[in-house]
């Protein structure tokens, strides 16, 4: 028993790494957000594709990697995960060579597929890796080490891709054809050698996981129907489950809000009507919002053991919506610190969301887990969204989609998470 707890603990240890490695990457999105943006001229609409080829991936890569799961068991479908994502990195390079924002595109898909494989192994693998009853506590010391990556990513990107001087959209129009295309040809560069940085990194993850003992962790019902080789569920039969399908919108409600809140952060607080910096400086602030979610997930982890993980998720998103409509009806530092603080209450929020989706589910708990991963879809949705309204009334008054999608959660947290009943086939036999 102590040596199967030893276990249990080192591979805990081990996929923490992996939650780490695709928070920064993600939020590496938030810093090449207004860097690509000042590079081609874009609109706010026009760099929310970035999120929206990110996020898409999810949405459409979901059930394929549920299938890898199925194929090849929980650590191999990570170190295929880590060496797709490595490979998107690589595609960095040739995307800032040219320079070609659609390239840019392709290679976040790459990057998001590999890190979608990722999610969909690693946050039920955590779940299963103990107790059931202390599986949110699990989820959300590992979306702490999440966190911890969201935090470094933010001054670390800005000190490598935001460090060089930017031209505003009136001296670009003033240089000739010539002029503007070895300015974007530079100004892209600064993107390819992190990058092949991180690809080296995921690569060497990939290696060590394969040659780490890393236990294949299924439940009871999981493991019987392996054994009869018979796909007995189909994800509709998941979606019969109410609390399954309001997790579902759950998640996509969270992502959207938490990734808009993000992508336009720098944006957003170096207005000179909040906070009146430059992007470089803004990108530091970036840290603390990611941060606050470090923090809060410690904090919750702890708080999870004794307390309802429902309620908590409730008041933790009444408290964003707060904050968010503090941000909206204000300016200066207040807006700028409501709207930083955010992160501190996101914190526990995916992983109790995730936690209570699959809560139950048992034989269909891999494809409860793809349904919740498909769902991060929002992150591709809501900014794009939000961009369309930024560029019609502004950054400040869009932030009405981001409170919507916080008073859907309360409602989830509070009331939509309960379990009406168990249907015979999500009972363990």
């Amino acid at each position: 028993m102590t040596r199967k707890k030893t276990s249990n603990r080192l591979a805990l240890t081990v996929v923490t790494t992996i939650f780490f490695m695709w928070g920064f990457l993600t939020v590496m999105n938030d810093i090449l957000i207004p860097h690509l943006k000042s590079i081609f001229n874009l609109s706010y609409a026009g760099t929310m594709l970035i999120q929206f080829m990110f996020f898409l991936a999810y949405f459409i890569m979901s059930m394929p990697s549920g299938k890898i799961i199925s194929m090849f068991g929980y650590k191999n479908s990570i170190i295929i995960g880590l060496f797709v994502t490595g490979i998107g990195a690589l595609l960095f390079y040739p995307a800032a060579a040219i320079p070609s924002y659609p390239l840019f595109l392709g290679a976040f898909f790459i990057l998001a597929t590999g890190i979608t494989v990722l999610q969909v192994a690693a946050n039920p693998y955590v779940s299963l890796l103990g107790p059931s009853k202390t599986a949110s506590s699990r989820l959300n010391l590992a979306q702490a080490f999440n966190s911890v990556g969201t935090m470094i990513a933010g001054p670390l990107g800005g000190m490598l891709i935001l460090s060089t001087t930017v031209l505003g959209a009136s001296k670009v129009a003033e240089m000739s054809q010539a002029q503007k295309l070895a300015y974007q040809a530079q100004q892209a560069q600064t993107v390819q050698w992190p990058y092949i940085g991180f690809a080296l990194i995921l690569f060497a993850l990939g290696v060590f996981v394969y040659f780490f003992n890393l236990p294949e962790v299924v439940s009871e019902d999981e493991l019987e129907e392996k054994q009869e080789k018979v796909e007995k569920y189909s994800y509709s039969e998941a979606l019969k489950h109410r609390h399954l399908l309001l997790g579902v919108v759950g998640i996509f409600m969270y992502v959207g809000a938490e990734v808009t809140i993000g992508s336009f952060m720098v944006n957003f607080i170096s207005l000179p009507s909040i906070g009146d910096i430059s992007q470089n400086t803004a990108a530091q602030y970036l840290s603390l919002y990611w941060g606050g979610a470090m923090v809060g997930r410690f904090i919750g982890s702890a708080l999870l053991q004794k307390l309802d993980s429902r309620k908590l998720l409730g008041i933790f998103a009444s408290i964003s919506a707060g904050l968010v409509l503090i941000t909206m009806i204000t300016t200066g530092k207040v807006a700028m610190w409501a709207i930083l603080a955010v992160g501190l209450f996101n914190s526990i929020q995916f992983p109790n969301i995730f936690t209570l989706g699959i809560e139950g589910m048992g034989k269909l708990t891999e494809k409860a887990s793809s349904l919740l991963i498909m769902a991060i879809v929002g992150g591709a949705l809501i900014p794009v969204i939000q961009g369309v309204i930024a560029d019609h009334v502004g950054i400040h008054h869009a932030y009405i989609l981001p409170l919507l999608c916080y008073v859907y959660i309360v409602y989830y947290g509070f009331k939509g998470s309960k379990i009406k009943s168990k249907p015979q086939t999500a009972q363990a036999s």
